[in-house]
């Protein structure tokens, strides 16, 4: 879990862009993000399993 300090420093814009970090939108993962959704990993499987994003199904085959 990231601290309180590290989610504030990623909101704010940086002085380079490099130095720009992705960070889940609901619980600060900077691991793992997938971009299409803002999320992490853990956050989207959550969600998708909920029914919770439009459009994502479970992939079976």
């Amino acid at each position: 879990m990231p601290r309180k300090a590290q989610i504030v420093k990623a909101l704010r814009e940086p002085k380079f862009r490099v130095r720009k970090r992705n960070r889940c939108s609901i619980c600060g993962r900077a691991r793992a993000y997938i971009r299409r959704f803002g999320l992490c990993r853990i956050c989207f499987r959550n969600l998708a399993s909920q029914g919770k994003i439009p459009g994502v199904r479970k992939a079976s085959w």
